[in-house]
Parts: C-alpha cells; sequence; structure tokens
C-alpha cells in the first residue's frame, strides 16, 4: 500500500487537482493500478446539498454519489469511475463516528479528535487504498485552515502505520511574480512549508505554480530553505490547456521521482497517445461556435463537465469550439427571429446546448429558445430538466395542449406532461424522490441515439426527481415526438428527438459526467460534428 498526500496553500483549488490528476496520469500509464481520493474538510455528508453559485459543479458517480467536482476532474483525465469510497468529507467522518458513539462502540472512552476522527479517516483511506499499488489522495482546503487539521493529522500518522518508505507528501503553492520587478518571490512556499511542518509534515516534492518559468538560482534557494531535494522542486508553468500539464511533469521526470520514491519499479510513464490528442486541442484545424444558455452564471466552473466535454468532442471533430455563454435572463427581451433575419455567423451560432438546472426561474423564456432551435434546425441538445422543458414546448406546441406544464413549476397544471411518479409521491424523505447514478436504457433502433450509441442498451448517470408523465407519451409520439430511449419498463423518458431536423435530441441524464478526452461521449461529438455541417 503506497500513498501520495497532496496538499495546497494560499487557494484551495491552487491547482491541486491538476497536480493530483496528472500524477495519476503519469503513474497509471506506467502500468501500476492507481486510485484516487478527495478529502474535503467541509461539514456537508455530501457535496448535493451545496449552492453551484458557491462550490460549482455537484458531479455524481456510478454509484450515485453526489460529490466534489474534483472526482469529475480526476476521471476526465484517469478513465477510471471513481467511488463513493473516493470522497471523504469532514460530515462523512464526524457522523460516522457520532453514530458510533450512539451505538456504544466507545462506551467509557472520551471521543475526541485524536484519535476517534483521525482513525476514521485513517480507516476510510485504508479500505480504498489496501486494494490499488498507489492511491493519490488530494487534501482540500489548504494547509491554514481549521477544518483541515484532522486530515493533516491523520495523513502525518499514516507515515507511521505503513512506513515512512511508502508514503510521498505533495505540496503545490505559489510563486508569486512582480512584474513591476520581474521577478519570482519565494517566500509564500517557505511559509506554506514552515506552516506544514508544524503538523510534523515534511513535503518530498515541491509544486510550485508559476506564470514564469524557474532558473536554477530560484529552484537551489526553494530547495535549501524547504528542505526539498532540488529535483524535486517542479514548476507548474502556465499551459495553453490543462491536458498538457501530465507531458510538463513528465519533463522534468516527476514520474521517475516518484516511482523511484516509492519503489515500484523501472517502468516509466508513456503518455504518447495522450499527447497525441492534447495537441489536436493546441492545433484545430476547424472552428464551430456552440451557444450554452446557462442559468448560475457567477462561474463557468458550476458546469466544468460540460465545458471539458465539449472540449473533448473538438478533439474528435478537430474543431475548435468557441462557447458563447448566454445568461437564461437574457432571453426574456430577444426576439429570435431577428437572429434569422442577419447572418447566422454574425450571432456566431452554430448550435445550442442547454445543460441542467433546477427549479421554475426563467423557463419561459427557455421554452421560447427551444421553439426557436426547433422550427428553424439549429442543431441542440438539451440536458436534464431541459428534456422536460423540450417536451413542455412540444406539448403546448405541436400537440394543442396549452396550458402544458411541469408540476415542478405550477402544481395546478391542467396538463402535468412533467410530473413525480406516483411511487415517488409517496416517499416523505426529500432526497429519496431522486434518481441518482448509473440508470439502464433502452434505445429504439431507428433513432438518431441509436445511431450515436452504436448499441441498443445503454447506461447514463442521473440527478433529477421530476419525469415525464405517462399519460402523455401516447398523444406525445403521436404528434411525432420520438421517446427514442426509454427505461427497461418502458415507464420512464431517458431520450427524446424530433425527426427531419439535423441535431435535435435531449436526454434526462447527465452524459457529461462520463465523458472522457481518450473517450468522449458521442452526444457531444455528434453535436459539434451537426453545428459544422
Amino acid at each position: 500500500m503506497k500513498i501520495i498526500f497532496v496538499t495546497g496553500w494560499s487557494m484551495s483549488w491552487l491547482w491541486k487537482w491538476i497536480t493530483s490528476a496528472s500524477v495519476w496520469k503519469l503513474i497509471g500509464s506506467s502500468g501500476k493500478r492507481v486510485w484516487m481520493i478527495k478529502m474535503d474538510p467541509y461539514l456537508q455528508v455530501d457535496a448535493g446539498t451545496m449552492s453551484p453559485y458557491e462550490h460549482w459543479e455537484v458531479f455524481v458517480t456510478e454509484d450515485g454519489a453526489e460529490t466534489d467536482l474534483d472526482l469529475g476532474n480526476y476521471e476526465r483525465f484517469t478513465g477510471e469511475n471513481f467511488t463513493t469510497d473516493s470522497n471523504i468529507t469532514s460530515g462523512k467522518v464526524y457522523l460516522s463516528v457520532i453514530n458510533k458513539e450512539r451505538e456504544w462502540e466507545y462506551l467509557w472512552k472520551t471521543v475526541q479528535i485524536i484519535p476517534h476522527i483521525t482513525n476514521e479517516i485513517k480507516d476510510n483511506i485504508i479500505k480504498v487504498a489496501k486494494n490499488y499499488d498507489v492511491t493519490i489522495i488530494e487534501i482540500g482546503g489548504t494547509v491554514w485552515d481549521i477544518e483541515s487539521q484532522a486530515f493533516l493529522e491523520a495523513s502525518r500518522q499514516m507515515k507511521k502505520d505503513i512506513g515512512k518508505e511508502n508514503i510521498l507528501y505533495l505540496h503545490v503553492a505559489p510563486l508569486l511574480y512582480l512584474k513591476y520587478s520581474w521577478e519570482l518571490k519565494t517566500k509564500l512556499i517557505q511559509h506554506s512549508v514552515i506552516k506544514l511542518r508544524e503538523y510534523g509534515l515534511q513535503p518530498d516534492i515541491l509544486v510550485c505554480r508559476t506564470e514564469k518559468h524557474i532558473s536554477k538560482e530560484i529552484k537551489n534557494k526553494i530547495s535549501n530553505f524547504c528542505d526539498v531535494d532540488i529535483d524535486n522542486v517542479i514548476e507548474a508553468v502556465d499551459a495553453k490547456s490543462i491536458y498538457q500539464v501530465p507531458e510538463l511533469f513528465k519533463s522534468q521526470n516527476l514520474d521517475k521521482i516518484i516511482i523511484k520514491s516509492l519503489w515500484l519499479g523501472t517502468t516509466w510513464a508513456d503518455l504518447k497517445k495522450w499527447n497525441s490528442l492534447v495537441n489536436t486541442i493546441i492545433t484545430p484545424k476547424k472552428e464551430v461556435n456552440i451557444w450554452i444558455i446557462w442559468k448560475y452564471t457567477e462561474f463557468e466552473d458550476t458546469y466544468k463537465s460540460i465545458s471539458e466535454a465539449l472540449i473533448h468532442g473538438w478533439v474528435a471533430n478537430n474543431a475548435k469550439v468557441h462557447l458563447n455563454w448566454i445568461h437564461s435572463e437574457d432571453l426574456e427581451n430577444w426576439d429570435f427571429s431577428d437572429i434569422l433575419q442577419k447572418e447566422r455567423q454574425q450571432w456566431k451560432l452554430d448550435g445550442i446546448l442547454v445543460p441542467w438546472g433546477f427549479w421554475e426561474r426563467w423557463v419561459e423564456w427557455k421554452i421560447n429558445a427551444v421553439r426557436f432551435a426547433r422550427e428553424n434546425m439549429i442543431p441542440y441538445l438539451w440536458i436534464c430538466l431541459w428534456l422536460q422543458v423540450a417536451v413542455i414546448e412540444y406539448a403546448r406546441n405541436m400537440c394543442n395542449l396549452d396550458k402544458s406544464n411541469s408540476t415542478e413549476f405550477n402544481k395546478s397544471t391542467i396538463h402535468p406532461v412533467i410530473d413525480y411518479m406516483e411511487e415517488q409521491k409517496k416517499i416523505q424523505n426529500k432526497w429519496g424522490t431522486m434518481r441518482l447514478g448509473s440508470y439502464e436504457s433502452k434505445l429504439e433502433k431507428d433513432s438518431l441515439a441509436y445511431s450515436l450509441y452504436g448499441k441498443e442498451n445503454i447506461s447514463e448517470r442521473h440527478r433529477h426527481r421530476y419525469e415525464v408523465n405517462p399519460k402523455y407519451h401516447e398523444i406525445l409520439k403521436e404528434n411525432g415526438l420520438s421517446l427514442s430511449g426509454m427505461s427497461p419498463d418502458r415507464k420512464l423518458v431517458e431520450f427524446i428527438e424530433v425527426a427531419d431536423h439535423p441535431y435535435f435530441i435531449a436526454t434526462q441524464a447527465h452524459p457529461e459526467f462520463k465523458s472522457r478526452l481518450e473517450d468522449p461521449h458521442p452526444l457531444f461529438v455528434w453535436l459539434i460534428k451537426a453545428a459544422l455541417n
């Protein structure tokens, strides 16, 4: 059992996940069995209840865990499907310890952070790490956060528990570049290492986030002040794409440093296939413009999996995707016919994608956008809630069901084409009404969906609770809407599409969660292909 702990200083998201995922790519491509864990200090049991404005995207695993978005970042680099065991939160740890205390497991003991919380953290780590050659563990937050202290202490204890030769501590910290004096300052790194030492942790490897290349003199200074071998001072300089980072690290022999330090043999990283794909990102031969009509506009990483899936489709089509982010609220005052009266290129519109969202805000305006794209043959892909919006639009304008709506938006609608299923209505626990994780679908053989996937039986990940009302399935089909993918029992609509349209497809699932650079998702690949055409 070998473990690499990744810590960070100054900003919680400061390249830690990119470093962690890139290290997996180096070690995993050398033939080792590698797994990843993200330890998050927040007190939620999982990320499902956090606002996308505050904590960005919630990522969903195959087994239905709602996790920090970094697990999605890991999956896109590694190609692995991680599980609920790969996300350890303070809430999950404390809840487990408190439940054990209530069940008398610690009878006559004083329950404390050390050893009970730290032991629980270590038990969660060992449960996973014992099955792999190497486990990479990113500790969320920064070394200054009070919430992170139990995780840092547990990582210190692991050195004693399994032996120093089986542990590596990798620390990510910024090199501050002062433009007015053209110099790199190392104090931030020095102070972060001092802070780590207060917890009994000495970094073996330093990854220095920097705008400029690091001179040998600067590396030597960092090495001396931080007591890290000069060869183990790795620069993480600005890159054109995050997918270039594994090669950036390999060029500095980071794979050899780790493999030799952990006694993992003499087989080094092989990134030939990976680098070939990355080169397509850097030097595409074509270009295409995709509108993303979004709701949560504070930060684009709210839709991180969407934007990355489009990059994967970019690689598959050798076509750079220019994203035009359109706020849902902006649609209120738009005259869509005006767009058609002008050159579409002037509007930079080749295709439309509408990602997930919750609740009724701006839904009426998005219904107008659906009709616009459907009637004017603009390729578009609708995901999760927006399959339901597309059904509402079709019911109103093609099935003459004027008052169609979702009971999520209007509980008294006379045509609830979107509603809870009957069995869901009996559930009292709100989270119990959610479909979370991987669900199977059966595709119609004459459908666009079947031609894209190339098979009849598929599975996709879900995160939603409302469904297309089975009472309206027949009238939708009679008026030309293809229910092209259904659950195996044919009760739940998974895909819809319209014939004689270049690309009109919507899915109740979240296909973006399964897209990878080395295995791009067909729905995104073909959206870009249709937009190019």
